[in-house]
């Protein structure tokens, strides 16, 4: 990896997959072999590899998440001899609909960066606009104070922060987002702030006010799962309850789930979300079946058939 993370114009990071730029050198050669394996001291990496890999889908993010372990680490090391070692505000802005894992990354990304030393708690403060906006002038600033405080040390994350924008220019909204770009630079170090949201409304968000933009180095995109994905993320959460799908029931969750992703917007469909939803539905009905029919054998009780599946939209 010979440059994982480059500046742009706009100060954003823009985060460099597999570059094929190579930076001369008169002591290596051009062509040095990358290790596949990660070396053992980087435990840090390992574990939340491991934790990764059990998420679907995501490549990009997994990416991302080795290429900022990378750079952080490289820095200390030139900070170790004597080299230039700027430090970079570490703000994230998650873009994508709900369901597509935006709050698990963020929670592993502060586990990351506790065990690295860059933050000093690595813990996750889940907010929402009403977490932030008051009900008069000066207690929206207060509240968002507040929240900083306690995220001090970890992430503050921000979902639906789009929702800050809404009101207009008299809306206390603006009150929260100001606070919230004066704290970003004056404790850039202390917490990293992570916003959350549709697409489209957080790109409209960052015109809110004029400094937001350049003060989110980092700018992922959570695409929506595709049906192999979906059903994979069933597949898990079924293994990991100690429950199995009948080839039946199998078909008929594929089905729906390519019909509910045709009908429904993009922007309402809560991907894997709806899929958890669907199960745990699914294995309550089971067991209302199984408490009627008095049968506990081993295999029923194991075993999700095609009428215990419950849809909303039916």
């Amino acid at each position: 990896m010979d440059q994982p993370i480059r500046m742009k114009s706009n100060g954003q990071i823009s985060v460099v997959l597999n570059s094929q730029k190579k930076i001369l050198s008169k002591e290596l050669p051009d062509f040095q072999v990358v290790p596949k394996v990660i070396p053992p001291e980087h435990s840090a990496l390992i574990e939340i590899e491991e934790e990764l890999g059990t998420l679907v889908g995501m490549e990009e993010m997994k990416r991302m998440i080795k290429e900022i372990y990378a750079w952080i680490y490289v820095n200390k090391k030139r900070e170790e001899m004597g080299l230039k070692a700027r430090k970079q505000a570490l703000h994230m802005m998650f873009k994508g609909n709900p369901g597509t894992g935006k709050t698990t990354v963020a929670r592993l990304i502060g586990k990351l960066f506790q065990k690295m030393s860059v933050l000093t708690k690595g813990h996750l403060i889940e907010a929402e606009r009403a977490d932030l906006v008051g009900e008069y002038i000066g207690h929206t600033a207060q509240k968002t104070r507040d929240l900083i405080k306690k995220a001090q040390g970890g992430i503050l994350f921000i979902d639906e922060a789009y929702s800050l924008g809404r009101g207009g220019e008299k809306d206390f909204g603006k009150e929260a987002i100001d606070t919230l770009v004066k704290h970003m630079e004056d404790k850039q170090h202390e917490f990293i702030l992570i916003l959350a949201g549709y697409s489209s409304e957080m790109e409209y968000f960052l015109t809110l006010n004029p400094g937001l933009h350049s003060r989110f180095p980092l700018v992922v995109d959570f695409p929506d799962y595709n049906i192999n994905q979906l059903m994979d993320i069933a597949g898990r959460m079924l293994i990991e309850r100690e429950y199995t799908l009948s080839h039946e029931g199998e078909k008929k969750l594929r089905d729906h789930l390519i019909w509910v992703k045709a009908v429904l917007n993009p922007n309402s469909f809560s991907n894997g979300r709806y899929v958890r939803n669907v199960i745990e539905k699914s294995v309550r009905a089971q067991a209302m079946r199984l408490l009627m029919l008095n049968n506990y054998d081993r295999h029923e009780l194991m075993t999700l058939r095609s009428n215990d599946l419950i849809f909303d939209e039916d």
